[in-house]
């Protein structure tokens, strides 16, 4: 049985000090394209309808640098509280695929964007901006229906789309900083939350506006072991599983003798294993220089980029928002849910603003969005938020604080709010779900349930006063969940004293 046809291995993995470094790059959200003023539309339906001589790389064109690109960087960095570069400029990385069609890709070495700063305690080395390349497809024989035989030309075909040929693209690239798979995953999951919230990439892992590199190595000793690059992640779930395959992948590799080579390998999401690619290039391999087409940028010349100016515009981030909620009396995991998209940060600010900022009603409101709105979104194909108006959710709320509904009224009332929308109080009266909290209009009630529960009451009165809850639920059953539970308790005390 080999590594390539098994995702189950047991080597002693734990004897090993794992070290993880991450290579993301994003598809910036510009209007065209990084070097031309084709537009950046790399999902578009019609292939090579976004494109140009100079995204097509014919001789004579020139590229020009997409100023809203350079802006999107630094304010990232910004975020991260990364290091301003003065002086930066672009270079050249010569490597054939057939998807470049310069035969090489602009981007930067030497001199990048931004240096430093860190994200949920892991350390940046660096990001810069590039280009991105084609796409390739590959198509069995649409004569015979035959599956693709790269080995047989007859038998299959490759078309290139270069509609995402030169779509920006930020590159951050952190230190050998982790030491275990969640972190991993947790960087890449904040760093997608920041570019979302920034507007600087819609980020989206499915449709590869985001992916997500990483150099895994391991080793017994505080020195770094030989590190493989696993590619194809394309989601959070699948960085964290192909790191931990990888350790036990190594570990048994290096526990038997043999020797980690270092390679790129991809990840197979269907076997959950990783596999052999190539070879992994070095630094030298692509013979970097500095791109001659391309001015150098001064960029404290320009005081659209001054550091000063991009951190003064820069939005509520990731880590303030839960922050805030927190400082409103949110727990810390329910801070983190509804900071964990912007769909829910909306929501529950404008929740917030029609509530006037209350923090009684802020705490409630989160409860029943993590627990109730949170649980039916999870077991329903349905998009969040779709159909529940800040505004109603709001009156739902001041209905719960007000006793016109019970915890199980509101439960009830929100489902349906979810599924449709609606009034919650309209909701509530059609079903009946308003709480009675009249004295009078329970009283009769009450006398129904102690007359139907005379035992009860008898054990009540001669101490085991628990029963008194058995009591209230009978009362609540008896008015189908309609009556307040403190007044009918209150009610109960009353009658069985009389």
């Amino acid at each position: 049985m080999t590594e390539e046809n098994s995702a189950t291995i047991t080597a002693p993995a734990s004897e090993y000090r794992l070290t993880v470094g991450l290579e993301i790059h994003a598809e910036l959200n510009t209007d065209t394209k990084m070097f031309c003023n084709s537009a950046n539309d790399p999902q578009a339906a019609k292939p090579n309808s976004n494109i140009c001589p100079v995204c097509l790389a014919h001789p004579g064109t020139l590229p020009t640098i997409n100023r809203k690109a350079v802006e999107h960087v630094l304010r990232v960095g910004a975020a991260i509280d990364g290091k301003f570069a003065d002086y930066t400029e672009f270079d050249r990385k010569s490597y054939f695929y057939p998807d470049i069609p310069k035969g090489y890709q602009i981007s930067q070495f030497e001199h990048p964007l931004i240096s430093g700063g860190s994200l949920v305690g892991v350390a940046v080395t660096r990001i810069h901006l590039e280009e991105d390349t084609a796409r390739s497809s590959h198509h069995a024989n649409t004569t015979t229906g035959e599956a693709m035989d790269a080995g047989d030309a007859n038998n299959s075909k490759s078309l290139v789309d270069f509609n995402r040929a030169g779509v920006p693209l930020m590159e951050l690239v952190t230190e050998p900083d982790i030491h275990d798979a969640k972190t991993a995953g947790e960087f890449a999951r904040e760093l997608q939350l920041l570019l979302r919230t920034l507007g600087a990439s819609h980020a989206n892992l499915e449709k590869g506006e985001m992916r997500v590199e990483a150099n895994i190595s391991i080793s017994k000793t505080d020195e770094l072991g030989t590190k493989v690059e696993v590619k194809n992640l394309n989601s959070f779930r699948s960085v964290e599983r192909a790191i931990a395959y990888e350790v036990e992948r190594q570990a048994k590799l290096l526990d038997s003798g043999g020797k980690v080579v270092q390679e790129t390998r991809g990840w197979d999401e269907g076997k959950q294993l990783t596999f052999s690619q190539r070879l992994k290039e070095g630094s030298a391999d692509y013979r970097y220089f500095p791109e001659p087409d391309l001015p150098k940028l001064q960029l404290t010349a320009d005081p659209a980029f001054s550091r000063e100016k991009i951190v003064s515009e820069l939005p509520e981030l990731p880590w303030e928002r839960r922050a805030r909620y927190v400082a409103l009396g949110l727990k810390e995991t329910d801070a983190v849910y509804l900071g964990s998209t912007l769909e829910r940060n909306k929501f529950f600010d404008a929740v917030l603003a029609e509530l006037g900022g209350s923090a009684t009603l802020a705490t409630l409101s989160a409860n029943y969005i993590v627990s109730d709105l949170g649980g039916y979104y999870a077991k329903s194909d349905g998009v969040e938020f779709e159909h529940v108006m800040p505004s109603d959710f709001a009156e739902l709320m001041r209905m719960v604080e007000g006793n016109e509904l019970s915890s199980r009224g509101a439960k009830d009332v929100l489902a349906v709010m979810a599924e449709k929308g609606g009034s919650p109080k309209q909701i509530a009266s059609e079903r009946g779900l308003l709480q009675v909290s009249d004295p009078e209009a329970l009283r009769g009630t009450i006398k129904e349930v102690i007359e139907a529960n005379q035992s009860v009451v008898e054990e009540y009165k001669g101490g085991k006063e628990i029963l008194l809850k058995f009591l209230v639920g009978q009362a609540m059953k008896a008015t189908k969940g309609s009556g307040n539970p403190t007044m009918l308790q209150e009610l109960l005390v009353q009658e069985i004293g009389k």
